[in-house]
């Protein structure tokens, strides 16, 4: 339970988003079509891999027991009867002395059980050339073979029927190209969340721009917008607004039908110009209340989570403001800090595992590892600290860090961002971490 003077912990907020963000509809889409989107369903091989009994070599395709008596002193011949590339659907018959030349993934003949791979036949050289070459009349061998040497049996990988990828899981390559391998040619998936990026405050000039006294550059819709995209999601707005509610009010109402959910940042805290909380929540109270139930005393059926936008005082810094809610029209809405280190950690906490949820995916939260710290620094008590870390140890070593910037974790020093390569959580119990200590650790993209 957070502290008095706090709403919720980051795991009761995190759990609130995940009970209310809206899962997506399914669609099905060619497999090409469907990389980075989440599977809604499994998907399951339409054939065997390998389809067929195949060579993992390029060599040659034997009967084992023809060459039981090679040796050394006394080498076995065996008369070369076909040439079996990629591709062939030739099946030549062996007899007894017999074998044939395979290239690499080529179907095996029925009667052969073993592959010899080339370098391992008398006199092969390894600098003559074999592309395009013909075929050699035999092959000697001075070591005899055992059977399945060297051979790929049909459906070793996965058979016909068998879940190559459940769902909840992301489209990556890897796993694209292993569905493809396994005969699928479509899957379903949940579409993208389409999201809608605004930047609230009327100290906020563009990027680049001449900025007066009381101004500051907008970073924090490209920071949301990569991330929005990082997290699978297609930015359907990005822009700002000044402090006037009537500007945010027309952005929502115009984006309503476009787009899925809406990411703001400033205006979350309880100032008298803090825009998000005026549209959001005007109601909404600054103090002190309880955090809400969401089970029943007895641990029976839980008790549905109310969908109304509200504002939170959440046990963490950076980013102790928060709202999170739905919309009447049913969007999923965050309102973060609008310092940007506090809009970076308040997104990877709060509104990604959101995003994900509404693609489906199975593990929505991010994992944390543990590391050890190669300095010291403070820590509030009573609230989770999430610094901005980076590596300092060298490749092969155990994994040491230390903060990003040597003056601190203020939530202003977005210039220092940069430096980050992950960062480091510390528990609301712990006021001080030491050079030695251990915390968790979560890395970002390089």
């Amino acid at each position: 339970m957070a502290e008095a003077r706090y709403r919720s912990t980051v795991e009761e907020h995190q759990r609130r988003v995940l009970a209310l963000a809206p899962l997506l509809p399914e669609d099905t889409l060619a497999l090409a079509e469907a990389a980075g989107l989440t599977l809604a369903a499994g998907a399951t091989a339409t054939l065997d891999l390998p389809p067929w009994d195949n060579s993992a070599m390029d060599g040659y395709a034997v009967r084992s027991a023809d060459t039981t008596r090679a040796c050394a002193e006394s080498p076995v011949r065996l008369d070369l009867i076909a040439e079996l590339p990629a591709g062939t659907e030739a099946d030549p018959a062996l007899a007894p002395g017999q074998a044939a030349r395979i290239m690499t993934g080529a179907p095996m003949p029925t009667d052969a059980d073993a592959v010899v791979p080339l370098e391992d036949a008398v006199d092969w050289d390894p600098a003559a050339p074999t592309a395009g070459t013909e075929p050699p009349a035999h092959v000697e061998l001075n070591h005899p073979v055992t059977a399945e040497r060297h051979l790929r049996r049909r459906g070793e990988d996965v058979r016909a029927g068998d879940l190559v990828s459940p769902a909840g899981r992301p489209l990556t390559p890897h796993r694209l190209s292993a569905l493809a391998a396994a005969g699928i040619a479509e899957v379903r998936v949940r579409r993208r969340p389409r999201v809608m990026v605004v930047s609230t405050g009327s100290e906020l000039v563009a990027p680049g721009e001449s900025v007066r006294r009381g101004q500051i550059p907008d970073s924090n819709s490209l920071l949301l917008a990569s991330l929005v995209a990082a997290s699978g999601g297609q930015v359907a707005h990005r822009g700002r607004v000044s402090d006037d509610p009537a500007e945010l009010q027309a952005v929502l109402r115009s984006t309503q039908g476009a787009s899925d959910a809406v990411i703001l940042t400033g205006g979350a805290s309880v100032g008298a110009h803090d825009v998000a909380r005026l549209v959001l929540a005007p109601d909404s109270p600054g103090g002190t209340v309880p955090s809400r139930q969401t089970s029943t005393p007895d641990g029976g059926t839980p008790v549905p989570e109310d969908p109304t936008v509200r504002f939170d005082r959440v046990a963490v810094q950076p980013g102790k403001p928060q709202g999170f809610g739905l919309l009447a029209d049913g969007r999923a809405v965050w309102s973060l800090p609008g310092n940007p280190v506090s809009a970076w950690v308040s997104y990877l906490l709060f509104v990604e595992p959101g995003l994900l949820a509404m693609q489906g995916r199975d593990t929505p939260v991010a994992p944390w590892y543990p590391v050890v710290t190669e300095e010291g620094w403070r820590s509030p008590p009573g609230r989770e600290q999430f610094v901005p870390a980076r590596v300092v140890s060298a490749p092969g070593e155990p994994l040491r860090i230390a903060q990003a910037t040597e003056r601190g974790s203020g939530s202003h020093l977005a210039g220092r961002m940069a430096r980050a390569t992950g960062l480091a959580r510390v528990p609301a119990t712990t006021d001080a971490v030491s050079a030695g200590n251990t915390v968790l650790y979560r890395a970002l993209e390089a």
